[in-house]
C-alpha cells in the first residue's frame, strides 16, 4: 500500500474518531462505539474503563444478527436500528453504511429523541468517511485480483451475515 493511501485511511480514521466524540460528548453519552459486523471494536469515544469491550462488542453484533433474522420473519428487509431501555442507561444501536454498528450508551438524563436526532447526523458523517475508505480498497485492490474472484469472496461475506 502507497504512503499516500496510509495517510489517507489514517486521515479518515481521525474524522471517524472525531465524529465519535463529537457525538459523545453533545449526547453526554456515558461511551460511543464502533463495531464491525464481526464483532469487533473499531474504535470508541468516552470512558469505557468499566465496559468489558469484546463482550460488548460480540453481543452487540449477535444482536443485530438476531433482529436481522427476526425483521426476516415479519418480511422486513433488516432494521437499522435498535433500542434497548435500562433504569439507569439505555443503548441505542445503529447500522452504519451497511458495514459498522454505531453503539450509544446514554443516561437516563438523555432523551431518545436527541440521540436520534445526533445520531442519525453523525451516520450521514460515517457513513461518507466509510465510503471514502471503501472506494480508496477498492481503486488500491482493482485489477490486482482477478474480478471473479472478488465476486465469489464478496458473496462468501455477505452469506457470512445473512
Amino acid at each position: 500500500m502507497e504512503t499516500d493511501n496510509v495517510n489517507s485511511f489514517e486521515r479518515e480514521y481521525q474524522k471517524i474518531k472525531e465524529n465519535l466524540e463529537k457525538l459523545c460528548r453533545e449526547t453526554k453519552a456515558s461511551y460511543v462505539l464502533l463495531i464491525d459486523k464481526a464483532g469487533q471494536l473499531i474504535t470508541s469515544a468516552g470512558d469505557t474503563s468499566s465496559l468489558d469491550i469484546p463482550s460488548f462488542a460480540t453481543l452487540s453484533a449477535a444482536d443485530f444478527a438476531a433482529t436481522s433474522n427476526l425483521a426476516d420473519l415479519i418480511g422486513e428487509h433488516d432494521f437499522s436500528t435498535l433500542f434497548h431501555q435500562g433504569k439507569a442507561r439505555s443503548i441505542y444501536v445503529s447500522l452504519i453504511a451497511n458495514q459498522v454498528i454505531l453503539a450509544v450508551i446514554f443516561p437516563r438524563e438523555t432523551t431518545l429523541g436527541l440521540i436520534r436526532i445526533k445520531v442519525k447526523k453523525a451516520s450521514a458523517d460515517l457513513e461518507r468517511f466509510f465510503e471514502n475508505i471503501f472506494t480508496q480498497l477498492e481503486s488500491e485492490y482493482v485489477g490486482t485480483v482477478d474480478q471473479d474472484f472478488i465476486k465469489e469472496a464478496e458473496s462468501e461475506l455477505d452469506s457470512l451475515f445473512e
